[in-house]
């Protein structure tokens, strides 16, 4: 029923946030946690962009998409996500994680283990971050 897939959801995005955040430094969410679809996370990883998350982790069968739901198919800056305050330099480091009534525990564990090797990778030869001294 319905109240079980909101609460599935909401507990597998929640524990893919917690394992972010605690596990992959400079890395916020967007938005409160509040008044979230359940099956939503919008994070952003400075340094880096977006769209190259998105690339690597397609080469571990992982899914996922940049920007806002709003905007996926515009390379503009989400107007979503400029509302939130979110600066134009990094919403283009923004990824969108989205989980369902399949998602498994298994399967973010599977996708936090591979997002900490690509974020790591891409961070080690982003221009940015050798301008801010990384």
């Amino acid at each position: 029923n319905f109240d079980n897939h909101v609460k599935h959801c909401s507990q597998l995005r929640d524990y893919l946030k917690d394992r972010i955040i605690n596990e992959i430094p400079d890395t916020f969410v967007n938005g409160t946690m509040e008044h979230r679809h359940p099956g939503n996370l919008n994070v952003t990883f400075e340094y880096i962009e977006g769209e190259a998350i998105l690339l690597l982790l397609n080469q571990f069968g992982i899914s996922v998409s940049t920007g806002s739901a709003c905007s996926s198919a515009s390379l503009e800056p989400s107007h979503v996500l400029s509302a939130l305050g979110v600066p134009v330099e990094m919403i283009h480091g923004t990824v969108r994680f989205t989980v369902g009534d399949f998602t498994t525990k298994e399967d973010i564990d599977y996708v936090v283990d591979n997002l900490k090797t690509v974020v790591a990778k891409l961070r080690e030869i982003s221009s940015v971050n050798s301008v801010k001294g990384w």
